[in-house]
């Protein structure tokens, strides 16, 4: 017993040492150990029922069309259309957003995919998403269809959810601008985004 608290407290003020000298700075990238220790955490954390459910939503055009819909309206702001995660809110959390075309999530099952999607990841960026009864959620399942889906988006998919992202108030001034200009109104004399002449 005195050895294991002994292990105990040594650990702790090793942990304790590593933050003081590293900070709590988000901008950092996980080390290598913190993000083993965090993808062991999240497995065990997914209950053994939750891992095992299969995908009862079949997977079709129109499945993955909504999905891809859905993800470039909520997820593509931290996650990227692709799924890279590259994106400023994707890599401003810690841990940054993973690429979710690569091994570590791709490897998940459906069922865990589903029980991140529904309930989120504590002490991460990502909320749950879940509304009612388990079996209920359709949009849940067809997003883990596209997240399977992720590393095989062509580019007329990823142009499609382009077109589907949210646009911010001045990307829609922009576009009324624009439109107006075209049409021909008399408010809209100067092209679109002002005049440019000194």
């Amino acid at each position: 017993m005195a050895l294991g608290l002994a292990l105990g407290l040594a650990l702790a003020a090793a942990g304790g040492l590593y933050l003081l000298r590293r900070g709590y700075s988000a901008r950092a990238r996980p080390s290598a150990m913190e993000e083993a220790i965090a993808r062991r955490l999240r497995h065990l954390a997914t209950p053994p029922g939750a891992r095992s459910l299969a995908n009862p939503v079949a997977l079709t055009p129109e499945v993955l069309a909504e999905a891809r819909a859905h993800f470039a309206d909520h997820c593509a702001i931290c996650h990227a259309n692709d799924g890279s995660g590259e994106t400023p809110i994707g890599q401003g959390l810690y841990p940054k957003a993973p690429d979710m075309r690569r091994r570590p999530t791709q490897e998940l099952t459906d069922g865990e995919l589903f029980y991140i999607i529904r309930n989120g990841v504590r002490f991460t960026g990502m909320p749950g998403w879940g509304t009612g009864p388990e079996h209920e959620d359709h949009d849940s399942w067809g997003l883990v269809h596209l997240v399977r889906h992720l590393p095989r988006l062509t580019p007329e998919e990823l142009a499609e959810m382009k077109r589907l992202n949210p646009k911010g108030a001045h990307e829609l001034a922009e576009e009324r601008e624009a439109e107006e200009f075209l049409r021909g109104d008399a408010a809209a004399a100067e092209p679109p985004g002002g005049r440019h002449d000194h």
